[in-house]
Formats: structure tokens, C-alpha cells, sequence
């Protein structure tokens, strides 16, 4: 007989815009911003890793290389040391670089709450969807952005720009 084995998405709860209520500090909603400019073909364009603290509003970003699973474990592991409160969950969007076995297995071994959007309901991550727009999209615009020189360049204006987006 088979193990019947349980999909990622059918282990991680549903989180609505609602569900907040009052939210401590430590509670992450987390996002991909595209710099793929006008257009998504192709794989080599950057992406990035937004996260926003829900009940203090603290935002921090850093760009990967690609859309892909491994690389979100270790943007979100960069992530949390810069966040001055110990993080404590994180709420995501269907996005297969997030719903999946690699990025479920990390939150449980560091004990973080893990839950996820709706599907096609961009108000549940209303936090971070207008940080998308007022930080990462106001400092760096919308062109295509490739390689790892663009990459470089983009994390030091994420450094230089963090202090005074959250203060």
C-alpha cells in the first residue's frame, strides 16, 4: 500500500486580511517583487524578497537571483537578522517558490507560524503589496534588471534606503 502523501498547500493554513486583528510585533507578510521590466520572458532578471512586519510596519528587501526555492530559504534566513524583533511568522502568496516542501520544512525546524494567502486575493497581503509599490517600486522603478553587478548595486540601495524607510 502507498503513503498517501499530503500536498504543501493543504499543510499551511489560510491567513485573510481580516485574520490580523491586532497583530504583535514579529509576524511577516512576504512578496516577490519582478525586475523583469516590460516583459517576463527569459529567466535571467532579478527578483526581490520583500518582507513587512505587519504590526510595526518595518520592511526590509533584498534581491535574488531567481524566483526558486532554495533561494527564498536563504533570503528569508538574511531577512530575519535584519528585522530588529525576532520574527515569529510568515504569510505568503500561492507562489510555488513559497507553497513547498523545502520552504514548509525551514519554518517548522525554526519554529515559525506559516500561512498563506487566497488565492487571487491581493487585499489578504495589503501590508506588503503597498510596501511593494511605496519602497521597492518608488527607489528602484520598473526596468529590467539582469546579472549579478545589477544585483550587487540593488542590495546596496536596499541597505542605504532600510533606515530610512523604517524610521
Amino acid at each position: 500500500k502507498r503513503k498517501r502523501v499530503t500536498k504543501p498547500s493543504k499543510q499551511i493554513p489560510i491567513r485573510t486580511f481580516a485574520d490580523w486583528k491586532d497583530p504583535e510585533p514579529g509576524f511577516l507578510e512576504v512578496d516577490f517583487v519582478s525586475h523583469g521590466g516590460t516583459s517576463m520572458q527569459g529567466v535571467f532578471f532579478l527578483w526581490s524578497l520583500v518582507a513587512t512586519d505587519v504590526g510595526s510596519g518595518w520592511t526590509e528587501m533584498i534581491p535574488l537571483v531567481a524566483r526558486e526555492q532554495s533561494l527564498v530559504v536563504e533570503g528569508l534566513t538574511m531577512l530575519r537578522r535584519q528585522f530588529p524583533m525576532p520574527i515569529r511568522g510568515i504569510d505568503t502568496d500561492n507562489d510555488s517558490a513559497f507553497i513547498n516542501e523545502v520552504l514548509l520544512a525551514y519554518c517548522q525546524d525554526q519554529k515559525l507560524e506559516f500561512t498563506r494567502s487566497r488565492a487571487y486575493q491581493k487585499n489578504d497581503q495589503a501590508w506588503i503589496e503597498q510596501k511593494n509599490g511605496a519602497v521597492v517600486r518608488r527607489f528602484v522603478g520598473y526596468e529590467r534588471l539582469t546579472g549579478l553587478p545589477a544585483g550587487q548595486c540593488l542590495a546596496r540601495l536596499y541597505q542605504m534606503v532600510r533606515r530610512y524607510v523604517n524610521y
